[in-house]
């Protein structure tokens, strides 16, 4: 208990900022506010005034130029595309020479090696994969640290992500890959196999509001009794299925079309396009 509070103290008393104002920043910065961090302790700047305008009056955080937050900042947040990342790292470089700031970048395929190049090789830098649940508080994060940043600078970018979901540290920067089609692409797999179920409810005679609750009740209690439970899922599999019984029946036809064999081949492939778009 007393660890949690002293991360939560130094989560407080620090200053973050927020380079790109988008969906992601927007969801970490509700995220903190949930926590208590004060609205005044949050920057954000964004090439887009009318997105930043609509964040400031929404959540109270205050708005700078880049290189002011970069000037500033305790934490440097980059939100932005990862198109775009070289163009909004470059300008910070100066401001962040004399400073020991954390800087913590959200852009798929961005390396640490990258952002050395952008904005010096002096920089604690902190390189991590969320995920879009983040949006609703559900986020899982996988983050890699370079050598420069600290064990209390660690424990601040855990307590950020970590206010938007579960956030993991990773062994080394490849992993964030295996991240990335995990749980990075992984809430577009759930979606395609609960439009699938819709979409059979529906032929099978549900009305179409009726087939989107059951399947978002159903993959929302399985989630929650897996994540609770001290069984694995393959456990929890078999007790649901009875010999004889209609989830049998169901499961001897995913066996069959070779569901197992066919996302190993999905996530091998996003886990290969990853590492192509990292170099």
């Amino acid at each position: 208990m007393a660890i949690n509070l002293e991360l939560q103290v130094s989560l407080k008393d620090n200053s973050i900022g927020f380079i790109g104002a988008g969906n992601m920043a927007n969801s970490l910065i509700r995220g903190l506010l949930a926590k208590g961090v004060s609205p005044d302790r949050l920057i954000a700047a964004d090439i887009d005034t009318t997105k930043l305008e609509t964040l400031a009056s929404d959540c109270g955080v205050r708005t700078a130029s880049a290189q002011d937050i970069a000037a500033t900042a305790d934490v440097l947040i980059l939100a932005v595309k990862p198109q775009v990342m070289e163009q909004a790292c470059r300008p910070l470089c100066a401001s962040l020479q004399s400073r020991q700031s954390l800087v913590v970048s959200i852009a798929a395929g961005i390396t640490i090696a990258h952002l050395q190049d952008w904005l010096g090789r002096h920089v604690a830098l902190v390189r991590c994969m969320p995920n879009t649940p983040a949006l609703v508080g559900k986020g899982a994060t996988g983050l890699y640290a370079n050598k420069k940043v600290s064990s209390e600078q660690k424990a601040l970018a855990e307590e950020i992500l970590g206010a938007v979901g579960l956030a993991l540290w990773l062994d080394s920067e490849a992993a964030i890959d295996a991240v990335t089609a995990l749980s990075g692409s992984g809430p577009a797999y759930f979606f395609l196999f609960m439009e699938a179920m819709q979409e059979t409810a529906v032929n099978m005679g549900l009305d179409e509001e009726t087939a989107r609750k059951l399947t978002y009740q159903t993959a929302t209690g399985a989630a929650a009794l897996a994540a609770s439970s001290d069984l694995s899922t393959a456990e929890l599999r078999r007790q649901v299925t009875s010999p004889g019984g209609t989830t049998e029946q169901a499961l001897n036809q995913f066996e069959q079309g070779g569901l197992r064999n066919l996302v190993q081949k999905a996530l091998l492939a996003a886990q290969r396009r990853s590492r192509e778009l990292s170099e």
